[in-house]
């Protein structure tokens, strides 16, 4: 009797071990749906804010670290991979490449903060004695109907000489000193806005006192991007994500659908938690706001600086000598046409066209094939983004067509 015992419970054991091993989709699975973005809400900002800067390294001159530009849209690339040991190695690759339009910004001012156990203080902010219209419209809420007095008190500082008195004290006291800098929006046609979009960008490199001299130098000039990016370099971009407004769970979360028969609809979540505890957990999916998140993306790779006024604002390479600009044949949809610098970033950037994006310098050391990979394009695509993109250019199109009626 003992022995049978015995045997029964071994074997109830090692059903139960067998049982254990297997499972299914329907018992437990991975969950859906990151909770490292939690909580998915509405951005308060439409302008990618800059958390972090690159470290500083007083060994190197003082340089700006971050930019702004407008999103203008996407097309696509042809280029012969160099990696070897990789069987794309010395292949031709499509890519797909996102424009950012990026006139030249305009700094107006330096901060200064002090380093405290609590994180920075700001020390003291410096502006420049003459401001453009773009960024005084930002500090009113209806610009039509102010006085339009904003900064002309502060601009009898630079009469009176309290202005070097300042500047002295961000010299000797400050540990970060960033400039202020905002976008020329006047520039960017597409855009109906008139009020420029302002950040705040560190100088890295230097001492403190170099760096508040690189910053008042730069006062009141424009900086173009290529002063702070350079081809082939990984950068950061921050931008807020494309809104979608309130969505279901399968939506937002990507939760299975119930069964066709379920009563009372089938595109939710089938049980939100047991009676206890008495609460919905966190980790269950909700519906909500979905997009207009804001996203930080990093390692992106540029493959163009397209310089206003020169042959590499063009969609012209060494291939494809076709003299073409880079904007798509009847403009980027929904944009318009690219006329100032502009940086070609490899891949997709959160955001709809025309959003302002935040660019900023790589926090760590890039060391990877992909970051020292040298891009030579061999074709840049400009064919209508809108319909199907038969042609390149109007003259290939005129050519294939021949005379059409008036």
């Amino acid at each position: 009797h003992l022995a049978s015992l015995l045997l029964s419970q071994r074997s109830t054991h090692h059903r139960r071990k067998e049982t254990s091993k297997m499972s299914h989709r329907k018992f437990e699975h991975p969950r859906l749906g990151h909770l490292g973005f939690l909580p998915k809400k509405r951005s308060q900002r439409a302008r990618g804010k800059c958390k972090k800067f690159p470290r500083d390294d007083a060994s190197k001159e003082p340089h700006l670290t971050a930019f702004m530009g407008f999103k203008a849209g996407m097309t696509h690339i042809v280029r012969d991979v160099d990696k070897p040991g990789s069987k794309l190695h010395k292949k031709e690759t499509l890519e797909a490449v996102t424009i950012v339009e990026t006139p030249a910004m305009v700094v107006v001012g330096v901060v200064g903060y002090v380093k405290t156990p609590q994180g920075l203080r700001a020390l003291n902010t410096v502006w420049a004695e003459h401001l453009n219209d773009e960024i005084r419209r930002r500090f009113y809420k209806n610009w039509f109907k102010s006085k339009k007095k904003a900064f002309t008190k502060y601009a009898k500082k630079y009469t009176n000489g309290t202005i070097n008195q300042e500047l002295d004290n961000l010299r000797k006291n400050a540990d970060v000193v960033r400039v202020i800098a905002h976008t020329q929006v006047r520039k960017v046609k597409n855009l109906k806005q008139k009020k420029a979009h302002v950040m705040e960008i560190q100088v890295n490199g230097g001492d403190a006192a170099a760096k508040v001299d690189f910053a008042y130098k730069f006062f009141e000039k424009a900086i173009p991007v290529d002063a702070v990016f350079n081809k082939d370099e990984m950068i950061d971009c921050i931008s807020v994500s494309k809104g979608k407004g309130f969505e279901g769970v399968v939506t937002r979360w990507g939760v299975t659908r119930l069964p066709r028969k379920t009563h009372r609809g089938l595109r939710k979540v089938g049980c939100i938690g047991a009676w206890h505890p008495a609460r919905v957990a966190f980790t269950v999916a909700r519906p909500g706001q979905h997009g207009y998140h804001h996203r930080t993306e990093i390692n992106k790779k540029i493959y163009r600086v397209g310089k206003e006024g020169e042959d590499s604002h063009k969609a012209t390479t060494e291939h494809d000598a076709t003299d073409k600009d880079i904007t798509p044949m009847g403009g980027f949809p929904h944009y318009g046409i690219v006329k100032n610098d502009y940086l070609m970033i490899k891949g997709g950037i959160a955001g709809p066209r025309k959003r302002v994006i935040t660019l900023r310098q790589s926090l760590f050391k890039q060391t990877s094939r992909v970051a020292q990979e040298e891009i030579a394009i061999k074709f840049i695509d400009t064919s209508s983004k809108f319909g199907h993109g038969r042609f390149q250019t109007a003259e290939e199109k005129a050519k294939t067509y021949g005379r059409v009626k008036a």
